[in-house]
């Protein structure tokens, strides 16, 4: 009776708002409804939110340890294919061998599917079409039932709360609800998968796949480079006209390079665009590679010598500041070439517009020893070549760069002749040379110098020899042109001959410098010790004779600054600083060996630099030091060895100084050698000619002072 009266209470219900009765609900479900409630009540949703946490491992799992867990196996993978064939050969029917075959296919193909196209008409494709319409018919029915299940439990979830006498007759007739609970349990569908077991190592699972290469073939074919069998005899005849042609080609070379000095300028232009020969066009393909290759022999000595040149534009010795004002030379490049090993620096100058550029004359001093001689022009950018080599028949003991054209090197001979030589031109030989005819020397010349063109513009230089004579060489129309400026002859030179004759004896000039504003004035050293001072307007007589030294005077030259000094030095040890207005020596060195060579530097009025015979260089500053050398330091090592010449370079802190050996060694300066006035708070240093002029003039007076204390 309560169960009916519950179900008329339910019907009525649902009467008034579905409007249809609804039907009874099968006995499965409510048993299904009523277990979850139970279960709910009881809490068993945290047991199930524990027990999906569990780890499950699979059976065939390995048990690892930590380390082994930890442990990174690293694995490199390739490219190669380890079972291709190594060793393949095939047949080159260029070579007419067997050769190896350098490329192996290292493809390696792992699986192949080969996939095929059914027609629709075919029985097949009717076969299935005809099982894939019977399984997408039976998937929507299992829907529909599964969907019909979820609105009846939804149903009843919405009625739970009128249903408390039918739970109570439930808890009565438990027998029942377990049978029906029993048949709602049913086994799960065979066709659902298992579920996947999680891994449980400490790494992820990655996959990638790559697009195969696709296979290319390549080949090429050449043709092969023509031959051509030649095939001649050398007889007499023919070796004479190879000969005679090479001859005639000679003498047209010379033909040319004469009429090119006499036509004008349009008529040589016109010229150039003529056919060159053979032998021409092989010429100028020589010089364009020429250029290219001197300039990568200059990169490469560069890097080759790069810690040289690291010391020759930064390096500074910074332990001059301990030094008590004395200096140290730093060497840097030696300069040498193979085929002047036996010949002498008789010659050393600097080019006056390219400052890394100088010239090196090569001879003998000796006497007995006297043989071809050498001009070389070497440059700091490349010190392991010349730049221009010359050669010639007679030995060089003197040379000067042209001031206003500064490819004209002047020199002079041992045999008595001067040249001028063309940088410009590709020749060996020099381009202008005196000859017995045109008056040259007949003793060897020790100087040369350059002067300021002539009246008419026409080149113009000095040399001094050992016969005495004073010579200007003038270059008018392609010929050297002599004059004589004066004849050195002293008091009491004369000497008896043969029959009671006077013969008078000629002074053996070794040096001699121009005045650098007075353009007449200039100094002559002799081999006798005397030191002339002379003019070109005068050619009989002297201004004033010094008695500088007691043997040769090897070298004299004006100060660049100071208008009145000059220096000297000579064999006989000693290094003399003159006022050329005063017989006596304003300072006089003593350097303990002959000294060879002594320049007055560049960049101050006080500093000069000298090389004696025992391989030193002595550098000196008189407005640091006015009795001592602040450097004196052995250059040259071997016993046999002598130091001949020595120069300033004009801009950089260089000086290069060159032997008996025909070694060249550049060195640099230390600061305390080019020490410069230092700047005062407040004030500008002055610098220039004047600065330095009124230094030297400082130093003179404390000279001069007692002088003209006991004249007064």
């Amino acid at each position: 009776m309560p169960a009916k009266a519950g179900d008329r209470h339910r019907q009525g219900q649902s009467g008034p708002s579905g409007g249809k009765a609804v039907p009874p609900r099968p006995p499965k479900a409510v048993s299904r409804k009523r277990d979850e409630d139970v279960s709910m009540e009881a809490g068993d949703g945290v047991d199930e939110w524990a027990a999906a946490k569990t780890l499950v491992k699979p059976p065939d799992q390995l048990e690892l340890t930590e380390a082994e867990l930890k442990e990174e196996i690293t694995r490199i993978l390739t490219a190669n294919n380890p079972h291709a064939p190594q060793n393949i050969v095939r047949y080159s029917f260029k070579k007419r061998a067997y050769k190896p075959i350098n490329y192996v296919d290292q493809m390696a193909v792992h699986f192949s599917l080969n996939g095929n196209m059914i027609p629709k008409d075919s029985d097949e494709g009717r076969r299935q079409s005809i099982r894939l319409s019977t399984a997408a018919e039976k998937a929507p029915v299992e829907t529909s039932a599964v969907t019909s299940e979820e609105a009846e439990i939804k149903d009843e979830a919405s009625t739970g709360n009128t249903q408390a006498a039918g739970e109570e007759e439930a808890g009565g007739s438990g027998t029942a609800e377990t049978t029906e609970r029993a048949e709602a349990e049913e086994p799960p569908p065979s066709g659902v998968k298992e579920q996947k077991l999680a891994n449980q190592f400490n790494f992820t699972e990655r996959a990638s796949r790559t697009l195969n290469n696709p296979m290319q073939e390549r080949a090429c074919q050449t043709e092969p480079t023509p031959y051509k069998n030649f095939s001649a005899t050398a007889n007499q005849w023919e070796i004479y006209d190879a000969y005679v042609e090479e001859l005639q080609k000679m003498e047209r070379s010379k033909e040319k390079e004469k009429s090119k000095a006499q036509v004008p300028k349009r008529e040589e232009e016109k010229k150039k665009g003529r056919r060159l020969t053979s032998l021409e066009s092989q010429s100028d393909d020589i010089t364009k590679i020429s250029k290219a290759a001197k300039i990568m022999e200059r990169m490469v000595n560069q890097n080759t010598f790069d810690d040289i040149a690291q010391d020759f534009k930064y390096f500074e010795d910074a332990s001059d500041e301990y030094r008590d004002q004395e200096g140290t030379l730093l060497p840097l490049w030696k300069f040498q070439y193979d085929k002047t090993k036996r010949l002498a620096v008789t010659a050393i100058s600097w080019n006056p517009k390219y400052k890394d550029l100088f010239a090196v004359g090569y001879g003998s001093y000796d006497f007995l020893k006297q043989g071809q001689g050498m001009l070389l022009l070497y440059t700091l950018k490349n010190p392991s070549f010349p730049e221009y080599v010359f050669s010639s028949e007679s030995g060089i003991m003197c040379l000067d760069f042209n001031n206003d054209h500064p490819y004209l090197v002047a020199v002079g001979f041992y045999d008595g002749n001067v040249a001028i030589y063309n940088l410009k031109k590709a020749t060996s030989q020099p381009s202008y040379k005196s000859s017995a005819n045109s008056g040259k020397h007949t003793e060897p010349v020790w100087q040369v110098k350059w002067q300021k063109d002539d009246m008419d513009n026409n080149l113009n230089f000095f040399s001094v020899s050992s016969d005495g004579r004073i010579v200007s060489w003038t270059l008018v129309k392609n010929e050297l042109v002599h004059t004589d400026v004066i004849k050195l002859s002293g008091e009491g030179t004369t000497m008896q001959g043969p029959e009671g004759l006077q013969l008078q004896m000629l002074g053996s000039g070794t040096s001699f410098d121009f005045h650098k504003k007075i353009d007449n004035l200039f100094l002559v050293g002799t081999e006798e010790g005397k030191i002339y001072k002379c003019s070109k307007c005068y050619s009989s007589q002297f201004l004033d004779v010094f008695e500088a030294h007691h043997m040769a005077v090897d070298s004299v030259s004006w100060n660049p600054y100071h208008l009145k000094v000059f220096i000297s030095c000579s064999s006989d040890w000693t290094v003399k600083i003159w006022d050329h207005t005063i017989k006596t020596p304003m300072f006089v060195y003593d350097l303990n060996s002959a000294v060879g060579d002594v320049v007055w530097s560049p960049y101050s009025s006080t500093v000069f630099a000298a090389v004696t015979t025992d391989g030193k260089a002595h550098v000196f500053d008189l407005s640091i030091n006015k009795y001592e050398a602040l450097c004196t330091q052995l250059v040259v090592a071997k016993k046999k060895n002598k130091i001949t010449h020595i120069q300033f370079n004009p801009v950089y802190p260089v000086i290069i100084v060159g032997d008996e050996r025909g070694h060249v060694t550049s060195l640099k300066l230390s600061p305390n050698l080019r020490r410069m006035p230092k700047e005062k708070k407040g004030q500008e240093v002055k610098k220039g000619p004047e600065v330095e002029i009124a230094k030297l003039d400082k130093l003179l007076n404390l000279v001069r002072d007692p002088e003209t204390k006991a004249g007064k």
